[in-house]
């Protein structure tokens, strides 16, 4: 990479194309290089394993398309389980799991259309305590975006064009004066795990067709480089240094791949610091990395597929093999203490099927 040259290649080249695999990239790959093929990648076991985890999600939707975490209904967790579907090919109005996924959009659609503000959209009256607000909002936007396009009747197209611009709104009316974003609706404090949950959803919706002020994604890119440590990981809020993290620090990678930025040093020494973490070549030793392992996976796997070439190919196959040997019970699912079953298993059948680019976030 040039480590004089930040590009925001991304976001001047989105538009909508439409369908299955034809919606501009969220993130594209940052580099050329050899990717191995998807048949490499995805081995029999590993199949096996993400058709076991799609059969959990799908019945384990409850009837208003909602998912649970430990605490009550999480909108965040609709939408990954709807992205996980996505990346097996399942949308609405096709594949096995079609209906699955049109009941989570509906679900999010409804919670859109009731929120206060208008188009907020959360799981329960108490968001904060459900996996805090914004976060939800942020991966609920992120997949009712990738749905774009891909609705099977002109209502149904408005009625989600709709929620996202409404949903989008949202997002841009609640950045701070410094760049980011936090728990609740409104501009107050910000951190930086949050403010990527906000930029990948904004990505998406510009990719979408939406309108997304410029302003908006620079400042975001600004206090994601302003949470920036030495050792070329991030800490948690602009103005801190509470230490560098994997699982944060994977996310601000994405989060500014998310706003086009591919090249440069800040994104050189972000890479670095994450090759550090590659499953089975560094134990898991901290409490942090540990506690908060599918939200790190979920972002660095994303990263190293943008890297692309020999970091990825490295990366991949060692996650790969860790979710595996991870999966547990006669329906090998995974499980995560704190946003339980359904939220582990759609972030490990994401990660899993990222070789197959199915998903639009992943198409170039």
């Amino acid at each position: 990479m040039n480590p004089n040259a930040i590009t925001r290649r991304g976001f001047a080249r989105a538009t909508l194309l439409g369908g299955v695999g034809a919606t501009v990239a969220l993130v594209g790959h940052a580099q050329d290089g050899a990717m191995p093929a998807p048949t490499d990648l995805v081995t029999t076991e590993t199949q096996i394993a993400i058709n076991r985890g799609l059969a959990y999600l799908a019945r384990s939707q409850r009837n208003d398309g909602s998912y649970d975490d430990n605490s009550g209904p999480n909108a965040a967790i609709v939408g990954l389980a709807g992205l996980a579907l996505m990346a097996g090919g399942h949308q609405p109005g096709r594949g096995e799991y079609g209906k699955i996924v049109s009941r989570a959009m509906d679900y999010l659609l409804l919670k859109s259309a009731s929120g206060s503000p208008v188009g907020y959209i959360n799981g329960g009256e108490n968001a904060f305590q459900h996996g805090g607000g914004m976060y939800q909002h942020g991966f609920a936007t992120l997949f009712l975006a990738e749905l774009y396009g891909m609705m099977p009747t002109a209502n149904r197209q408005r009625r989600l064009r709709d929620a996202l611009e409404k949903a989008t709104a949202v997002i841009v009316r609640s950045q701070n004066k410094l760049g980011g974003w936090r728990y609740d609706p409104r501009p107050s404090e910000a951190d930086v795990s949050v403010t990527v949950a906000q930029l990948m959803a904004l990505r998406a919706a510009r990719n979408a067709g939406l309108f997304v002020p410029k302003s908006t994604i620079d400042a975001g890119v600004k206090y994601i480089q302003g949470c920036q440590l030495d050792d070329g990981g991030y800490t948690y809020m602009v103005g801190t240094n509470q230490g560098s993290l994997f699982p944060r620090s994977a996310a601000a990678l994405v989060g500014l791949f998310s706003a086009g930025i591919y090249e440069g040093d800040v994104i050189d020494r972000s890479v670095k610091y994450l090759k550090r973490f590659v499953p089975g070549k560094r134990g898991f030793n901290d409490m942090a990395s540990e506690r908060y392992y599918y939200y790190a996976h979920y972002y660095a796997a994303l990263a190293m597929w943008t890297v692309g070439g020999t970091a990825w190919a490295e990366w991949f196959p060692a996650i790969r093999d860790d979710l595996i040997a991870r999966s547990q019970g006669p329906g090998n699912i995974w499980a995560d203490f704190g946003h339980g079953p359904a939220y582990a298993t759609a972030m490990a059948c994401i990660i899993l099927q990222l070789p197959n680019n199915y998903l639009p976030i992943l198409q170039k």
